[in-house]
């Protein structure tokens, strides 16, 4: 067995630094959503700083690594553990949705019905007499018994006839086919790269960013469609709840993964990668493939079912 020694790389504060700044992000988080009826408060001001940390660390962790790429450091062994790495990062992405479509199933189907009197735990009935389980669930429990704020239910009454999608119009499916086109673009340009084409790569890479952040956009036409003009909000009962956490989760995901492709074309246009040395670039890629997939799954569970 040939002898291949771990590279280990000298000793570094920006793994400190990056700890630090998750705290000021968990402590950003609770104040700015504790205080979001003070109009007074500058909670959000540390939300701020926390992204101006985040970048910092990343830039300059992210360029001691590139550096001791190009140094040759970076040998088979420590290549392999950018690999796993990547692949476990995926798979708990993968867990962490899975949570969310858990969720909402467990909601639809055996959460709701039990509060309507249905199935083996109906006897969750005595908590709301008289509520009659549907979905999507627009109103909590309580407003549906007693009298309580008045609520548009026209979007329950279009989704039953045709699913979220045909109440929100094209733009689930614009952004179905915007996601879905961006995974075979990268995947061209993946293909480029491996054959030491770099014009192609950077032009299929682009238009992978400009497929990406279009859906960014689309989704932000989409919340505005929700909240302006459906009276799907966060707090339209369960389902807005469902909804926009769902949704929410997968284009901050999205963005993230423009944000990774963008500076991989950034790389790129500096002369970064090689034919058999971009793991960089594939790790990205992979990632923007995941994004799609649960995509996929999200149409099909959220809007259409």
């Amino acid at each position: 067995m040939s002898d291949q020694p771990y590279y280990v790389p000298e000793s570094s504060k920006l793994p400190f630094m990056m700890a630090i700044t998750m705290l000021v992000f968990i402590i950003g988080s609770a104040q700015t959503v504790i205080n979001l009826d003070n109009p007074d408060s500058n909670s959000y001001l540390i939300l701020v700083a926390f992204f101006i940390m985040l970048w910092t660390v990343m830039f300059f962790w992210f360029r001691q690594v590139i550096q001791e790429n190009h140094a040759g450091l970076n040998n088979p062994m420590l290549k392999d553990s950018y690999v796993y790495g990547m692949a476990w990062f995926i798979f708990s992405e993968v867990m962490f949705f899975f949570a969310f479509f858990f969720a909402l199933a467990y909601i639809r189907n055996f959460a709701v019905p039990w509060l309507g009197g249905e199935g083996e735990k109906a006897i969750s009935n005595i908590l709301w007499p008289g509520f009659e389980a549907s979905w999507p669930l627009m109103i909590t429990p309580d407003q549906a018994v007693f009298a309580g704020p008045e609520q548009d239910m026209s979007l329950g009454t279009a989704y039953s006839n045709g699913g979220l999608a045909g109440v929100l119009g094209w733009l689930p499916l614009w952004n179905t086919i915007f996601l879905l086109t961006s995974s075979l673009t990268v995947h061209i340009a993946h293909l480029a790269l491996k054959n030491g084409n770099r014009k192609q790569f950077n032009i299929w890479l682009g238009l992978t960013l400009v497929l990406g952040y279009m859906f960014v956009i689309v989704q932000g036409i989409e919340y505005y469609e929700a909240y302006a003009h459906m009276g799907l909000t966060l707090n339209t009962g369960i389902y807005g709840t469902t909804f926009f956490m769902l949704t929410g989760f997968h284009g901050f995901h999205v963005c993230l993964g423009a944000i990774i492709l963008t500076i991989m074309l950034l790389r790129s246009l500096k002369g970064h990668f090689t034919a058999d040395d971009h793991f960089g670039f594939e790790a990205g890629s992979w990632y923007w493939h995941f994004v799609d997939v649960v995509w996929v799954c999200l149409v099909a569970f959220v809007y259409v079912m």
